[in-house]
């Protein structure tokens, strides 16, 4: 079965976007996933299509309303679908590599994409939406952090990198940042490929490439060794 991606958004026409290019555009091709796009405001009630409201209490912007996107959900992903429903938000728990693999290894995922100030908490409790972030900050919606986490997913999805190997020695896996890479020519504007890269003796380039990966670790994000 391939992994089946369902996506809640007021903007259907920005999908498949990216994605419909490149690794995960050919994988599409190929049905090794499927992504339906879903327009919220097809489920709105009133004559107006209406999606959103004032907030509860006052203040700037609108909400989305409850009743409405609990309508788009359980239309799309009824109570026996056994896909992770995900919301979208910029304080949801930051999206890390190790959930995308669980993402990956399951049978896909429905993604709601945030608008206006955010979305009424009562769905959120009421229809187990798990909230995601793809950094601290802020985004005008939620698609482009959907596409960014569809991204991170498909590619792992067994065939669509020619090479499963390369998801094994990226940044993240492991808790490390990716080692440096070098490729032809040898010599370029006076900097020379490391000498041990050449060697041909396969255990010293494991190591240093395992060095050279803490190293960075250690510089740039310290954090994910304390992790």
């Amino acid at each position: 079965m391939s992994f089946r991606a369902t996506v809640l958004t007021l903007y259907p026409e920005m999908f498949p976007g990216t994605l419909g290019q490149a690794l995960a555009g050919k994988a599409l091709a190929r049905g090794d996933w499927s992504l339906d796009a879903v327009q919220i405001r097809d489920y709105a009630t009133d004559r107006h299509r209406s999606v959103d409201d004032t907030p509860a209490g006052g203040g700037a912007g609108m909400v989305m309303r409850a009743d409405v996107l609990a309508a788009a959900l359980d239309a799309n992903a009824g109570t026996d679908d056994p896909r992770p429903r995900l919301l979208m938000s910029p304080r949801g728990a930051p999206l890390t590599q190790a959930r995308v693999r669980d993402l990956a290894a399951g049978p896909g995922a429905v993604i709601v994409c945030g608008r206006f100030e955010g979305v009424d908490q009562r769905v959120i409790e009421g229809r187990d939406l798990e909230e995601v972030s793809i950094g601290d900050y802020v985004l005008s919606g939620g698609e482009v952090a959907a596409q960014v986490l569809l991204d991170a997913v498909i590619r792992l999805l067994p065939g669509v990198m020619g090479n499963a190997q390369s998801g094994e020695t990226e940044s993240f896996e492991g808790n490390l940042l990716e080692h440096p890479h070098y490729t032809r020519p040898a010599e370029w504007e006076g900097r020379t490929i490391p000498e041990v890269l050449t060697s041909g003796n396969h255990a010293k380039i494991d190591q240093w490439r395992r060095e050279e990966a803490e190293k960075l670790t250690r510089d740039r994000r310290p954090d994910l060794l304390d992790g």
